[in-house]
């Protein structure tokens, strides 16, 4: 009763399917009844609507470029904080990402948290003296993070000085989660009294 699959495979010729007679003919002219109705400006434009479509694309780029530069140039709103981690005069420098692949993942992982937090900030004049406060200590952060890179460039890779370096971003990135619960915290105050006057 059993039976060897190859075999039977092998024994199979598949079919390959036939068409109709005269199909191709009446598709063809389906075909030109469907298309011969569009005008020729456009049934012989095929290359001006591909221009069409690369020049929306370009202006949706540019438009996109601009609004993105305007957005993120707004000094006035976001306070100026540098969170990167740039090398020194010396180029003979190495940040922690230079160590390992994985490290290189876990700090960029923490700078981009840090820097997305701090680009979703909101400054007005009832949290400006909370988020000043939160700044500087963000700027004694990348401080400590600076002497503890060039640390590891004068002694060298250690493990403390690694887990220090990842700390002091995980400690940066946990402080802008506070301020932005303390911000929720002091706007939902507003609101509070702004309901309690009207009532």
């Amino acid at each position: 009763m059993a039976q060897d699959i190859r075999k039977m495979l092998k024994e199979i010729t598949p079919e390959t399917p036939k068409l109709s007679k005269g199909h191709e003919a009446r598709f063809e002219t389906r075909l030109e009844d469907t298309f011969s109705d569009l005008p020729t400006s456009l049934a012989g434009s095929r290359p001006s609507i591909s221009w069409l479509r690369v020049a929306a694309i370009a202006i949706t780029f540019i438009g996109v470029s601009i609004f993105g530069y305007l957005y993120f140039s707004d000094t006035k709103s976001n306070p100026i904080v540098n969170v990167t981690t740039e090398k020194e005069d010396n180029s003979k420098l190495f940040s922690l990402g230079d160590l390992s692949p994985d490290l290189k993942k876990v700090e960029d992982y923490y700078l981009t948290g840090i820097n997305v937090q701090l680009a979703s900030l909101k400054v007005t004049k009832e949290n400006r003296d909370l988020i000043d406060g939160y700044m500087q200590r963000l700027s004694e952060l990348d401080k400590e993070y600076s002497k503890l890179n060039l640390e590891l460039n004068k002694v060298g890779p250690n493990e403390s000085t690694i887990t220090a370096l990842i700390d002091n971003l995980k400690l940066r990135l946990e402080l802008l989660f506070k301020l932005k619960n303390k911000l929720k915290e002091l706007k939902n105050q507003e609101n509070e009294q702004f309901n309690s006057i009207q009532t």
